[in-house]
């Protein structure tokens, strides 16, 4: 077992990174459309489209927190476990594995009690109107009885890709991912249940994921297995991983404050049309972002297992390699942003004001989205290594430090025109964050390497 993982120590960086990162990547694409298709299919519902895609993004706040909870458990608990894995010590890999699998049921049961009886409440508060509610709260209701499935599928897949078995973990969200598509429009057009069936068919798809996961786990084929005797939760063996995974935790959770925050200013400014808009915004965001986290994901369990063996130069090399592939996928992207940006906004609604509306606003959005590349593969890089802390400084700046206050401040400096000034805080506070990041990466990541 501990001779099958050595390619991880052995084999070329890039051929190795290439190996792990392009399935990652492929399943981080996957992983977007099963986020947007959604949307997609809800913003062409005939005549009720637009509304019902601005409902729709209002659950976007609350379907944040549920990806954010299974990323606390598995994006803190499987790097560490890749960690133990270089010090080839397979029994504390399966005790954390086994402690995350315990962590993700009893959340998904906390979780699924708070959608099930305040969901209504939250959605109002977090930017729902009269006419958008009724699309937001049905698509909800269902949603919640899946979270189980949702957390289980996004935190234990972590620990399939941490092994270096990117394929599998590919192939987790790709059964789920051409599930709903194929679902999607028989239970949304063909049976005519609208939202409710767009949340039916994502809770269905996250169950077939979920068994596969689960399945691989339990199985022969994985280097570290979910055990029966490792599922009691031990304080000293979760602890660590909780407060590994907060940075991620905070990263995405602070996604649905924002999301609230961005809503609500939006709605004052602009009223419904401004919160369509944010949620093409949030769709676009998330198709730059998916990609450099699944560039991120590939070179994790290769920055983790040598920092486990001590093989610093190995370290360093992923590191160099991920920053310069993720830098260049930033700019051609942003490019493509900048120049079309009329195409993303049309292919999520045939509604020719928001479409225009939406172009506008995302030039202004995404305008420093250039930078992302070295914003996520230092954050990457600082989870990699165990570097708690640093992580959680990192994603507390960036979100909670600089852009929610900004999403205040900005509209008070520019009234000629507040509703753009609303969406002006993302580029405002993008570039400074990276530059905050950028250097205490420059000093912490050494710091590291020395220690070893």
């Amino acid at each position: 077992m501990n001779e099958d993982k050595e390619f991880l120590g052995t084999e070329p960086i890039g051929k190795l990174l290439l190996r792990l990162a392009l399935p990652t990547l492929a399943a981080q694409i996957i992983n977007m459309l099963y986020n947007i298709v959604d949307r997609i299919y809800i913003g062409h519902i005939p005549h009720v489209g637009a509304a019902a895609l601005t409902g729709v993004g209002v659950c976007m706040p609350l379907i944040m927190i549920v990806s954010a909870f299974a990323a606390l458990v598995g994006y803190g608990g499987s790097p560490r476990a890749s960690i133990y894995l270089g010090k080839k010590d397979v029994e504390s890999a399966e005790k954390i594995l086994g402690n995350c699998f315990t962590m993700q049921i009893l959340v998904s049961l906390i979780l699924t009690a708070v959608l099930i009886i305040w969901n209504r409440d939250l959605l109002l508060a977090f930017g729902a109107s009269e006419n958008t509610i009724p699309y937001a709260n049905s698509y909800m209701n269902l949603y919640a009885l899946g979270t189980l499935f949702v957390e289980l599928t996004l935190g234990m897949n972590a620990f399939i890709t941490t092994q270096g078995f990117a394929k599998t973990g590919m192939y987790s969200v790709l059964i789920g991912a051409v599930a709903n598509i194929i679902l999607d429009p028989v239970f949304i057009f063909l049976l005519g249940m609208g939202v409710r069936g767009a949340a039916l068919a994502t809770i269905l798809s996250q169950a077939l994921s979920c068994i596969w996961v689960v399945s691989f786990l339990c199985g022969k084929k994985t280097f570290i297995r979910i055990r029966k005797e490792n599922l009691k939760l031990i304080p000293k063996v979760i602890l660590p991983c909780l407060a590994l995974g907060s940075a991620t935790f905070i990263m995405q959770a602070s996604e649905s404050v924002i999301s609230v925050c961005f809503n609500s200013s939006l709605q004052k400014y602009g009223g419904d049309m401004a919160v369509g808009a944010m949620t093409i915004l949030t769709s676009v965001m998330q198709f730059a972002m998916l990609p450099l986290q699944g560039f991120g994901q590939g070179a994790q369990p290769i920055m983790s297992y040598n920092y486990g063996a001590k093989n610093v130069k190995r370290v360093k090399a992923a590191f160099l390699l991920l920053l310069k592939i993720s830098m260049i996928y930033a700019v051609i992207l942003w490019g493509c942003v900048m120049f079309f940006p009329q195409i993303f906004a049309g292919i999520f609604t045939t509604d020719t004001a928001l479409v225009a509306f939406t172009a506008k606003a995302l030039r202004v959005y995404l305008a420093v989205m250039f930078l992302f590349g070295i914003q996520i593969s230092c954050q990457m890089a600082f989870n990699s290594l165990g570097r708690a802390v640093e992580s959680i400084i990192v994603a507390v700046v960036r979100k909670f430090v600089l852009l929610i206050p900004l999403i205040y401040i900005i509209p008070q400096i520019f009234r000629a025109d507040q509703t753009t000034a609303v969406y002006m805080a993302e580029p405002v506070a993008d570039l400074i964050a990276v530059t905050f990041t950028a250097i205490l990466f420059s000093v912490r990541f050494k710091k590291a390497l020395r220690a070893i």
